[in-house]
């Protein structure tokens, strides 16, 4: 959830790049030389953001000024580890970048950071009293999703998706100053449900890379090969088998949306229009369909207004339609 991005954010400063261990700097892993500010680390992380284009309107303006910084600090870290592991830039080098990360990430627990994702990271941790553990999960998830290309069940995904997911959800609860226990479950589900749904949404593309996070069990069930997902085909086969993705997807979002009304409006407006847009996407491969092969399913502006008009009238009471359209045009 965390994964997405605001609009806004000020120019990246043009000063000289650190020389990273390995000798070319690489992007955002090595940033311009300090010392830097909280403050200046601060707008790094929105200058990131910035820079980083999603669907869901993560960090907007329902989110309350104390905490968006926050928000964007830690959506700083956990995209650019992402990147790290999957995008080409990186090749080669995936593993030296997340081990500085890792060696990043216990420098900020120490109040020792020196890379300005981690200055603003630390004042995030100790403003907001964010744990650990979740930022370690997620680093130990994008490892994996270096080796690990093939997942045998749907419990190893489940596995997959807790450290890959679930910490981004558990996150955001803590940011917003929500500790109850009972209201991580939901979290954990909504969290899983839209991870789920990036992988349906990108079945073509994650199978170029070859990556299949269809679960073995599954294709062997409905008669779908590896050769056959490659071929980049919709056969009746692969249709059946993601009808049947979609609608556990789809029961894991449903699980998850009793957390919408246990939320204060800080987080339920932001949360809800993240849980619309991900139930929306996977309507877009149903309508489809199930042909994930043609065209990538994504939210197109029709999309946008149609879930617009949900979110009004889920909240009419509070919600502020112009104020949406601004931010997420």
């Amino acid at each position: 959830m965390i994964r997405q991005v605001l609009k806004g954010g000020r120019a990246p400063d043009p000063g000289r790049s650190d020389v990273p261990r390995g000798g070319k700097p690489m992007p955002w892993l090595d940033p311009p030389t300090g010392p830097w500010t909280t403050e200046r680390a601060y707008a790094y992380c929105e200058d990131f953001v910035q820079a980083h284009h999603e669907i869901y309107p993560v960090a907007s303006r329902f989110v309350p000024a104390e905490i968006r910084p926050h928000l964007m600090a830690v959506y700083a870290f956990a995209r650019s580890a992402d990147d790290f592991a999957d995008e080409p830039a990186y090749e080669g080098r995936r593993n030296e970048a997340l081990a500085r990360w890792e060696d990043e990430l216990n420098r900020a627990a120490h109040g020792e950071a020196t890379h300005p994702v981690f200055v603003a990271l630390a004042d995030t941790m100790e403003q907001r009293d964010l744990p650990i553990p979740p930022f370690e999960d997620l680093l130990s998830s994008y490892r994996s999703d270096m080796d690990v290309r093939r997942y045998a069940t749907f419990s190893a995904l489940r596995s997959y998706t807790a450290r890959s997911a679930d910490p981004v959800g558990r996150l955001l609860l803590a940011l917003f100053g929500y500790r109850q226990p009972e209201l991580v479950r939901f979290a954990d589900e909504i969290s899983t449900a839209l991870q789920l749904t990036n992988f349906w949404q990108d079945v073509a593309k994650d199978a170029a890379r070859d990556h299949i996070y269809l679960p073995a069990e599954d294709l062997h069930f409905f008669g779908v090969t590896e050769a056959d997902i490659k071929a980049l085909k919709p056969t009746k086969a692969i249709r059946d088998l993601l009808r049947y993705e979609v609608a556990r997807t789809r029961a894991l979002y449903e699980r998850g949306r009793p957390l919408l009304a246990m939320l204060g409006n800080d987080l339920k407006l932001e949360l809800g229009l993240i849980w619309l847009v991900g139930t929306t996407i996977l309507e877009k491969i149903e309508s489809a369909d199930y042909d994930v092969f043609s065209q990538r399913l994504a939210i197109g502006r029709r999309d946008k207004a149609l879930i617009m008009a949900k979110a009004a009238k889920h909240w009419a009471t509070h919600f502020d339609l112009d104020a949406l359209k601004r931010i997420w045009p």
